[in-house]
């Protein structure tokens, strides 16, 4: 037989694209078009509805970036289309590609009532199931012109309403009444699937021409100037094929609708408020027509979103979550990134995720959706574990650069040894719309095989929103049971989770964090977001500790409601494009205005109850929120006029190089205002190898292949600038050096300070910043010899290898730490410390004189121009120490220290600790009262060192019972004993102990 293959599929393909598809809606007729224009921000239905509508036509422009116009359609049904399903299809200037990413709107009734959201895949309104004819037809549809800005580009002005311009991006293509073709449409849905299928098989396979000449003889079935009238010829004469069964061995999909909306990227977050409520809208309304559908949906942010600002739909999403339709999912308040946010943090968006959906739906979710972060962090299992959750999801991995990940399901093991059930699905995308490929990318990828036999498929209209499509779930229903296509069935995640962990209950076991080869300048971009979150997450330490410590004395009432909020908001920026600094300058820009309000608001919450516990009078009151003591002030307390410690020595030489020297460190800076000598004077050690010098500045060229804001390409490190020349370097006070350089079109001002009895040098880098594509690094060279650095995540720390023997080792040239690296020998370390930088790297060098020493650079600033042109340009201060002779007790520690600075009040009184912890290697990380406002105290605590660890906690005020609780400060199983006047703890490696503390009254405990 002669092969006509690429013929004939030329031929459906044009068939489609030209005469059945347009038969869908092809009888039609015009609606009556009127428009306002809102001149600002977005306005409720009420407002718009009673504004003067103009006149419009087809073919008019309309939106201005960022703008909002409201479309009145109205029209009257023909009488000749009674008993028709009768639709309205708009279509307000579409791309036909990337929903979610373009203009969007959202159809309503006359009286307001949300009907559905319209994108270019998805773009008609129902007006009838069986048309009467004669109804009068009015919709008003809030239209927004998203701009198309893309996902990867060159600087554009759209990313800011202030930059991006007023002339109209989009012009009104469709307005029109029309007949729903319900038989042409279910021939669209199988020549789809059909053709899809055909192209995954292989040209050897029988099926694959089996299906090419059934579409043949279909398409000679077909009457091109009457699709409508052989449509059902024409699928009579596919039945067969539609019909055949799948191989009993053929892998099992459990498809999930899903929307992943980011909640704020190429768009700002008020613009995801209007994209959860259409999306919610669009899958509410579906889900009338099929109550097959499941759909899930993570980010409690989200649902709260649409509950404050559209009631309607929210309620509509409470009754599809009782029928157990819609499926509250994720457990966190957003799909955070998890690298970046400190423990607490990470403990919270599970607290606050996990109470929103139990209190509001009544649902205690098992899973852990985060299918898009840019890598997770080895704490994370045990987070999970703790919160009641068991099991995980993600598909970020199969993004890696270089090594592909060897699981789909297996158990993740994180730093303490807990495991949580963990499933990547291989289909490689959470924005499936089940296509041909895509399922056959599923099976053919699956790594399981032979052991398991089942994966997920998240499917829907994803990152700007959209969700799942009626089309979606016809190709669900016939790829259900089909030959040649793997079984697919509309599942909940829980359905699939539960089926997967019982059909493989020994999958292998991946230790450690999940590493993503990709996105690694995400730890550096966008400086200003990443320091308001450090510094945000300190304060709502300090706010908690103190307020807490206040209201126990009863000098003040707890505010509940305003930590609540304000944890809340920061939870929010922690989302993976918001903290990662991949967003557009809209984002960035309140993400900052943001910072600055907490920053205000929980300064005076602070301020408030230090006032309150140091009382009246004069005295200098200091503060010392960290867990550790300083100064002669204890852990959690205070104390009036704590001793001052002694002054520092500095040293200026007639070569103009100085020498700091506290009696423990002796540093000296040399001409260059470079480190030149750094002896720990304790252990009688310099620190820099030999013919190093230490605080280097280093500049590269930074412009990954791909990814602007959000790569650090490896070949980065092939071009450097060291910044050796300086303009200046005098003294600075008694204990400082002042350094001054200029370098392209930025300054920098460093001031090296080695404080008195202080076994750390602090660096503090005054910059202004106006470097377009480079990074900026701060180089410190160390003279041990070793094969790996260790970081500090959440609640404790990972080791990871400094050396490149594999590709997996080579790929972490960036790595993630939060306030210290280590890097030490058997006997000594060196600790490098920071108030706001999360990106690192750790390299090996031979030694001259035998050996190897090591080098820890400090990803300072970095300046890509997509997505946001201007990324951090102007001022910025950061700092950074270097630690000699430290321990990784002691990096731990001068972490704290560093983010935790001493406060002091005027008062007149000691404040005793409300809580103290004794015993190496136990760190109490928050001090608090329940969230459930019963008045306990809690306590979280976790073991710092990597080791077993005994310690004792006492409380200063009475305690009638202790109980061990769960994350969200719920009772665990035998968590309940009588208080002791001290608590005895024993912790394992890593362990996070939470304790609620029942407040008895005085002398009882």
């Amino acid at each position: 037989m002669h092969d006509d293959r690429a013929l004939v599929e030329a031929r459906l393909e044009r068939a489609l694209r030209e005469r059945v598809r347009p038969a869908v809606h092809a009888r039609a007729v015009p609606l009556g078009v009127s428009v306002w224009h809102a001149p600002g921000e977005p306005v409720p239905f009420a407002h718009a509805a009673g504004q003067d509508y103009a006149p419009a036509a087809v073919g008019d422009a309309w939106g201005p970036p960022w703008g909002t116009s409201w479309f009145r359609l109205t029209g009257r049904v023909p009488a000749e289309w009674a008993g028709k399903t009768v639709e309205a299809v708009v279509d307000l200037g579409f791309d036909a590609g990337l929903p979610g990413f373009q203009c969007e709107g959202l159809g309503h009734t006359a009286d307001g009532e949300p009907v559905k959201g319209l994108h270019p895949r998805n773009a008609w309104l129902p007006v009838a199931a069986e048309a009467l004819g004669g109804e009068e037809v009015l919709f008003l549809v809030e239209a927004a012109a998203n701009p198309l800005i893309g996902m990867i580009g060159g600087p554009t002005p759209l990313g800011d309403k202030a930059t991006a311009g007023t002339a109209p991006l989009y012009r009104l293509a469709r307005a029109d009444l029309a007949v729903f073709d319900r038989e042409v449409w279910e021939l669209v849905q199988d020549l789809e699937v059909l053709d899809g299928l055909m192209r995954t098989l292989g040209e050897h396979e029988p099926r694959r021409h089996e299906i090419l000449r059934a579409a043949e003889r279909a398409l000679d079935a077909l009457d091109l100037q009457d699709v409508s009238g052989t449509a059902t010829a024409v699928r009579d004469r596919l039945g067969a094929v539609l019909a055949a069964p799948a191989h009993a061995a053929a892998h099992r999909i459990s498809a999930v609708g899903h929307a992943h909306i980011d909640s704020a990227w190429l768009w700002p977050q008020r613009e995801t408020v209007r994209k959860v409520a259409r999306t919610a809208a669009n899958v509410t309304h579906l889900m009338t027509d099929d109550p097959g559908l499941r759909f899930a949906m993570s980010q409690a942010q989200q649902l709260a979103w649409i509950k404050e600002h559209h009631p309607p739909v929210y309620e509509r999403v409470k009754r599809q979550v009782a029928a157990g339709r819609f499926i509250p999912t994720g457990g966190m308040w957003v799909e955070s990134d998890t690298n970046m946010p400190g423990g607490e943090a990470l403990a919270r968006q599970f607290t606050h995720g996990k109470r929103f959906f139990a209190e509001e739906f009544g649902i205690d979710t098992r899973d852990v959706w985060l299918p898009d972060s840019f890598g997770y962090s080895a704490a994370l299992p045990q987070i999970i574990k703790l919160s009641g959750s068991r099991w995980f999801l993600t598909q970020k991995i199969s993004w890696n650069q270089t090594n592909r990940f060897p699981h789909h399901t297996f158990w993740w093991e994180g730093i303490d040894g807990s495991r949580v059930f963990t499933h990547f699905p291989p289909i490689d995308t959470y924005n499936s719309e089940l296509s041909g490929a895509e399922l056959a990318r599923a099976a053919r990828n699956y790594a399981e095989k032979g052991r398991g036999t089942r994966s997920l498929a998240p499917f829907g209209h994803g990152d700007g929103g959209g969700g799942p499509t009626r089309e979606m779930l016809a190709r669900a229903r016939r790829t259900r049971d089909l030959e040649g296509s793997p079984k697919v069935r509309v599942e909940s995640p829980g359905e699939f989770f539960a089926a997967a962990e019982a059909e493989y209950p020994d999958p292998p076991v991946w230790a450690g964090e999940l590493y993503l080869e990709l996105h690694r300048g995400t730890y550096t971009s966008q400086a200003r977001t990443k320091q308001g979150n450090r510094r945000s997450e300190h304060l709502l330490r300090e706010a908690e500790l103190w307020c807490a410590s206040a209201a126990v004395a009863g000098l003040a009432d707890y505010p509940y409601d305003d930590l609540d909020r304000i944890w809340k908001r920061v939870l929010l920026h922690q989302f993976h494009d918001i903290l990662p600094g991949s967003s557009i300058a809209w984002v960035h820009r309140e993400a900052e205005e943001a910072y600055a309000e907490i920053t205000a608001e929980l300064d005076d919450l602070v301020a408030a109850a230090q006032r309150a516990l140091a009382g009246e009078g004069d005295r200098a009151v200091v503060f010392n929120g960290s867990p550790y003591p300083r100064r002669g002030v204890p852990a959690f307390g205070a104390a009036a006029g704590p001793a001052e410690p002694g002054s520092g020595i500095r040293t200026a030489r007639d070569d103009g190089t100085f020498v700091l020297d506290n009696g423990l460190l002796r540093a000296e800076i040399d001409m260059d205002g470079l480190i030149a000598s750094l002896v720990d004077l304790t252990a009688g050690r310099q620190m820099l190898p030999p013919g190093t010098r230490g605080n280097l500045l280093q500049l590269h060229p930074d412009l990954p292949n791909m990814w602007d804001a959000w790569d650090v390409d490896g070949f980065y490190r092939n071009t450097v600038t060291d910044l050796t020349a300086a303009e200046e370097v005098a003294a600075e006070g008694p204990d400082a050096v002042r350094v001054v350089r200029a370098f392209g079109a930025s300054r920098i001002r460093q001031t090296l300070r080695l404080r008195p009895g202080s076994r750390r040098l602090d660096v503090e880098a005054d910059v202004d910043w106006r470097e377009t594509e480079k990074i900026l690094k701060a180089a410190f060279p160390i003279d041990v010899h070793t094969d790996r650095s260790t970081s500090e995540i959440q609640y404790g720390h990972v080791h990871r290898p400094s050396h490149v023997n594999t590709s997996w080792d080579a790929a972490r040239f960036e790595i993630c730490a939060h306030r210290w690296v280590h890097v030490g020998e058997p006997g000594y370390g060196v600790a490098v410390v920071n108030d706001s930088t999360y990106g690192h790297d750790v390299t090996r060098h031979a030694r001259p004189g035998g050996g190897t020493s090591s080098t820890v650079r400090l990803s300072l600033l970095r300046a890509p121009r997509f997505p946001d042109p201007r990324t951090d340009q102007g001022r910025h201060v950061l700092r950074y120490a270097v630690a000699p002779g430290a321990s990784i007790a002691d990096a731990v520690r001068e972490g704290y220290d560093m983010n935790l600075p001493l406060r002091e009040v005027a008062g007149d009184r000691d404040v005793p600790p409300l809580v103290a912890v004794e015993g190496s290697g136990v760190v109490a990380e928050a001090v608090k009262l329940a969230d459930d406002r019963s008045g306990d105290l809690v306590v979280r605590l976790y073991e710092c060192l990597g080791g077993r660890a005994e310690a004792t906690l006492t409380s200063a005020v009475p305690v009638a019972e202790v109980i061990e609780t769960d994350l969200l400060e719920r009772p665990l199983p035998e968590g309940r004993r009588p208080a002791p006047a001290e608590i005895r703890l024993r912790l394992r490696p890593f362990e996070i102990v939470t304790l609620r503390l029942r407040r008895g009254p005085a002398g009882e405990g």
